[in-house]
């Protein structure tokens, strides 16, 4: 049986002390395996971005350990093995796509040509090969958004972690996304896990967790 991409041991995260603690995530078990596919579900504020952030080694646990079998230690995850979307694409308006989808592989240590050619590909497999030279106040929200996910499959992860990639677009903007995604992760054999609120986004993944004040309450496969 291969090693799991990430597991989670009664890891738990609180900010502040004493009086002024704010319980993100009471403690919580699981397991992302090879090649799964896992929508985190949950209101908003209910944890969904604090455990994305602890599997993505953004943020430490305050209680239990989390620990990456597959891949190796925090310190291995990036750039690369694990790679995060979030909810805004987050380019760099002074640069072009292509330049957007290249910085991690540059600040990585990859070469500048080698950088710009897989840079290209990447862009190619999610169909925006066209837009390399733009910037991004020249492109939609939804096309952002695919240049987003064409920036973190650069660096071919293991691990995709998606944090409400669909939540600034609209019905069809934010289904082409998730038809990208599940390709881009499929093309690439990495696990993907993706946070959401919306249940249309949640029912085309075959596993599902659900997490409710801070608490991953239950977990299904479809």
């Amino acid at each position: 049986m291969s090693a799991a991409v990430a597991r989670c041991r009664a890891v738990a995260r609180t900010y502040g002390r004493g009086a002024a603690a704010a319980v993100a995530l009471r403690p919580a078990d699981c397991e992302i395996a090879p090649g799964a596919r896992i929508a985190l579900t949950g209101p908003s504020g209910s944890g969904k971005s604090t455990l994305l952030h602890l599997l993505a080694g953004l943020d430490e646990p305050t209680a239990g350990e989390i620990v990456w079998p597959a891949i190796g230690s925090r310190s291995d995850l990036r750039p690369g093995p694990v790679a995060v979307i979030f909810q805004g694409p987050a380019l760099l308006a002074a640069l072009s796509v292509l330049e957007n989808v290249a910085l991690p592989l540059l600040l990585g240590g990859t070469g500048a040509e080698a950088a710009e050619d897989e840079a290209r590909r990447a862009l190619g497999r999610l169909g925006l090969a066209e837009l390399a030279g733009k910037l991004p106040e020249e492109i939609s929200g939804g096309q952002s958004q695919r240049v987003a996910v064409a920036r973190a499959l650069a660096g071919r992860p293991r691990l995709i972690l998606a944090d409400e990639p669909t939540g600034q677009l609209d019905s069809a903007a934010a289904a082409a996304v998730i038809d990208v995604l599940l390709a881009a992760a499929e093309h690439s054999g990495a696990a993907l896990l993706v946070s959401t609120h919306d249940r249309a986004v949640a029912e085309r993944f075959p596993e599902r967790w659900e997490i409710h004040s801070g608490s991953l309450a239950a977990r299904c496969s479809a």
